[in-house]
């Protein structure tokens, strides 16, 4: 895994040139049976250098106890691997959902990645990673809490945690497809 860390910071580093951006790498056990993929790091996992900290880290935790998973147990990494942001109304930086071209820049290194780690089940959180691994035909009102085979890959598509703070009616659908999850983990260990 350390070689495939060198690699795509030589390679990404050297297209941001100048603009101080940093990697954010997946994080966790490079062994694992299951892999959860987010859309890309935010504020605090820029500066932790790790995915899914702060707040994400907060839904991350009470998606672990629901599905009786720990972390340490898991492979966790975004499909944009570089914070993506805008300037906010108020002057502020802001995250920013990752552009198509962003996507396709960094979906290569995703699938190295994955392929890496050699899951059971990679559990994409919300349409960005779903459309990255499945296709764009997908999305996930229509997918989540099903499994998908494709490339050869196991694919568990769920809503990103965080969506569950601009849409609260769909936390009970979450809490069971992380359920779902969780028990298929312990089917399939």
């Amino acid at each position: 895994m350390e070689k495939f860390k060198t690699e795509m910071a030589d390679h990404f580093l050297s297209l941001y040139e100048g603009n101080m951006r940093s990697i954010v790498y997946g994080d966790g056990k490079t062994n694992a049976k299951l892999v959860m993929v987010g859309e890309a790091p935010g504020e605090q996992e820029t500066i932790q250098g790790k995915p899914f900290v702060g707040k994400a880290g907060k839904n991350l935790a009470e998606f672990l106890n629901l599905s009786g998973l720990e972390r340490k147990d898991l492979y966790i990494t975004n499909t944009v691997k570089i914070r993506p942001t805008r300037i906010s109304p108020a002057g502020r930086i802001v995250n920013r959902p990752p552009t198509k071209e962003e996507i396709a820049l960094f979906l290569p290194w995703l699938k190295k990645e994955i392929a890496l780690v050699k899951p059971k089940c990679v559990c994409t959180l919300g349409n960005v990673p779903l459309k990255a691994l499945a296709g764009n035909e997908y999305t996930i009102g229509d997918v989540h809490g099903q499994f998908i085979e494709k490339d050869g890959m196991l694919i568990y598509p769920m809503y990103h945690p965080a969506s569950m703070i601009y849409n609260p009616s769909i936390k009970s659908i979450y809490a069971e497809d992380v359920v779902r999850l969780g028990e298929w983990m312990r089917e399939n260990a």
